[in-house]
């Protein structure tokens, strides 16, 4: 079943790869379990040093690190950047002599500030693997990073809770299917508000926390949602100026956030992530915006299949009934060129191993609940994810998948200020105006200062 997304990011990817070339079809080539064992002498001589993005698999890869040294003799090093500090964390680490060898950018804009450290990786055993060009970046023949994870985000629900909802008298649907719209979201959203203590939680949506854990939900997810229905409009993948027609749809899914929630809206700069994933894990909230990364916590935290749905994030688009959830990746591998000949080939071998062996596939499916691009996964590598089987569904029935065009948002500073103004409104210390400048103003700026030659 899980194919079905691979092939949904395959169309929702040509919306957002203006910028990425097309490339010659990867050779096929079937899985090499062995491949640890057959390291020549310069990998042998080598190690491997991985700046990981993802704070949440930090303990998988670390054990996997350690699993591929103690079975090969090869050094492996893995740094896991904390939440929201990995662009600064790599340029620290990138000045010092002994810098990753294997590193992770977000796309297209995130690979222009990186790419005179990028490998070409068009003939590594990696790329050979890759189902389609779709999943990689490119200039020219030059393969420059690689795509290693398919992810999908929207707003996850505990449907125990909602069921339970949809059984009494005062709810206003009978059934989640009927939730289709932001109209209809944010009538159960304030119906559950107002029935909060005969549900026995404490708000429909978790904490919208603006702390550093927390805040690329909405400065970047959530913004997601105005960028893609402009770009929609106007047939478009990337732009210089951003108009915000879709603001005040960003404003109204904003304040339901914020005020339909477990917190008051003056506390979210403190609310962390932990916070938020608890309220949602203990049945203290009803909805919580997050991804399929989020899977493993949950389940982690006592929830089961049963419990979990997830609904299109919807802020009252024309024709939204007809959207799915947000399906993408700013997940992109890259091996620094600039590592000796030993360390890059080591990288290399490392990297081939992760998406080969039994041991590396198993960690990135059903340990840290990856979906990828590569067809070393298909033969009984597909996470087991009940989240990614609601993103099934969707696709099944037609609806169209939302394009991550957050990937081309011009830079961090522009999402910080956009993360700052939507704080200083929720806490009442700033207007909407502002929210609205830092989102046009300081698009246009932004990307002139990142154009600059």
């Amino acid at each position: 079943m899980k194919k079905r997304i691979v092939c949904a990011m395959m169309c929702v990817a040509m919306a957002a790869t203006s910028l990425v070339g097309c490339g010659s079809k990867a050779n096929e080539g079937a899985a090499d379990n062995s491949s640890a064992e057959k390291k020549d002498d310069a990998s042998a001589e080598g190690k491997v040093y991985y700046l990981n993005f993802k704070p949440e698999a930090a303990d998988q890869w670390t054990a996997l690190a350690e699993t591929y040294s103690e079975e090969t003799g090869v050094e492996v090093t893995v740094q896991t950047a904390a939440s929201g500090t990995y662009e600064q964390t790599l340029k620290s680490e990138m000045a010092k002599s002994n810098a990753p060898t294997l590193f992770q950018v977000n796309g297209p804009v995130g690979l222009a500030s990186w790419k005179d450290y990028c490998y070409d990786l068009a003939g590594s055993d990696i790329y050979s693997q890759v189902k389609s060009d779709d999943f990689v970046l490119k200039e020219g023949d030059a393969v420059e990073a690689i795509q290693y994870a398919i992810e999908v985000y929207g707003i996850i629900y505990n449907k125990t809770i909602l069921d339970e909802y949809c059984g009494k008298d005062y709810a206003v649907v009978k059934s989640a299917d009927e939730i289709n719209s932001f109209d209809k979201l944010k009538a159960v959203a304030d119906s559950i508000q107002e029935n909060k203590d005969d549900l026995g939680v404490k708000g429909a949506f978790a904490s919208a926390g603006m702390d550093p854990s927390s805040d690329w939900r909405f400065k970047t997810h959530l913004a997601n949602l105005p960028i893609y229905y402009e770009y929609k409009d106007k047939g478009i993948g990337y732009t210089d100026k951003i108009e915000g027609t879709y603001l005040d749809k960003y404003k109204q899914i904003w304040d339901l956030y914020i005020t339909d929630s477990t917190c008051e809206p003056s506390m979210i700069s403190s609310k962390t992530g932990d916070d938020a994933r608890a309220e949602f894990v203990l049945g203290e909230a009803v909805f919580f915006q997050n991804g399929t990364w989020e899977y493993g916590n949950l389940i982690e935290g006592g929830m089961t299949d049963d419990d979990l749905g997830m609904l299109p994030i919807y802020i009252g688009a024309a024709g939204e009934e007809n959207q799915g959830l947000c399906v993408g990746s700013e997940n992109y591998w890259c091996v620094n060129k600039n590592a000796s000949e030993a360390d890059i080939q080591a990288t290399l071998d490392f990297m081939n191993w992760c998406i080969t062996s039994d041991t590396g596939r198993d960690a990135l499916a059903n340990q840290m609940g990856f979906l990828t691009p590569f067809k070393s996964f298909d033969d009984g590598y597909m996470p087991a994810n009940k989240l990614i089987d609601c993103s099934n569904e969707y696709v099944d029935s037609g609806k169209t998948s939302v394009a991550w065009s957050f990937l081309t948002i011009p830079s961090e500073t522009w999402k910080d200020g956009v993360g700052a103004a939507l704080t200083e409104y929720a806490q009442g210390t700033g207007d909407w105006k502002a929210v609205e400048d830092a989102f046009v103003i300081g698009w246009e700026d932004e990307y002139a200062a990142a154009h600059m030659e």
